[in-house]
């Protein structure tokens, strides 16, 4: 067990004026059903909420996310777009860059991205981020959760349907949570920052860079359970993943499809 320290982390933060509020509990249902009841209240965008564990931990596609106390980080943050548009279209993919370059600070070089945000190490999973938006007159709270695997006990991860891997294992050596966790939260609001003002545009090259499925043989499943052969191209300017079907290109949305190599 390693306890976060709120001084270190607040410490390890590179802009502190972009965070309102900051969030530290033992234990949640959820940091993201936490954060989307505070939107609800009026609380500010910058506002972030950190737990040591999750009992009812979301990924994508309503999967569970399992959180055990005092190893990985388990984060949210909320931030406040004049509309939801602007999110669909990319948010996501460049938070998944902001997580990227912290675990590369930290050392890990292999990592990479895998549409649209999940982060991957030599076919691994490593951290996965859970993009919620709440649509209201005054504009789009958005929620974005973090899970980064960084000190996951094997017993913990028993029951885990994919391969998944931690920071720790990655690098060979004990890293501080709160100093990790502080960098973290600081990447993702300076992320949002950069993207309200500027779309998808400033991250879309590093994205591209490090997408582990372009050119590769995949398999697309749709919400009704339909799956397709196909092969990915990469993204559009949108953040869209684009995959060659019988021949044709087409672009698949977040939130319609999942992919997984073939």
């Amino acid at each position: 067990m390693q306890p976060l320290q709120r001084d270190e982390l607040l410490a390890a933060l590179p802009d502190p004026r972009l965070l309102a509020g900051l969030e530290l509990l033992d234990e949640v249902d959820s940091t993201n059903a936490r954060l989307l009841a505070a939107a609800r209240e009026g609380a500010p965008g910058g506002s972030v909420c950190i737990a040591e564990r999750q009992r009812a931990g979301r990924g994508r596609s309503g999967r569970c996310w399992v959180s055990p106390p005092g190893g990985n980080l388990y984060l949210s943050l909320l931030w406040r777009f004049s509309d939801c548009a602007a999110v669909a279209r990319g948010l996501s993919l460049a938070l998944g860059v902001a997580v990227l370059r912290v675990v590369r600070q930290a050392g890990a070089s292999e990592v990479g991205l895998k549409w649209p945000n999940d982060l991957h190490w030599r076919g691994r999973k490593l951290a996965g981020l859970l993009v919620e938006a709440s649509a209201s007159p005054k504009g789009c709270a958005v929620v974005a959760g973090v899970g980064l695997n960084l000190r996951m006990p094997r017993q913990a991860g028993e029951g885990i349907e994919q391969p998944w891997i931690d920071l720790e294992t990655i690098l060979g050596g004990e890293l501080s949570r709160s100093l990790l966790a502080g960098r973290l939260i600081g990447a993702l609001l300076g992320a949002c920052e950069q993207f309200q003002a500027a779309g998808l545009a400033p991250f879309r090259d590093e994205w591209r860079g490090a997408d582990l499925l372009a050119d590769h043989a995949v398999i697309v499943r749709t919400v009704d359970g339909r799956e397709a052969a196909a092969v990915a191209r990469g993204i559009d300017g949108d953040g869209a993943l684009l995959v060659e079907i019988d021949g044709a290109l087409r672009p698949l949305h977040a939130g319609e499809v999942s992919i997984r190599r073939a």
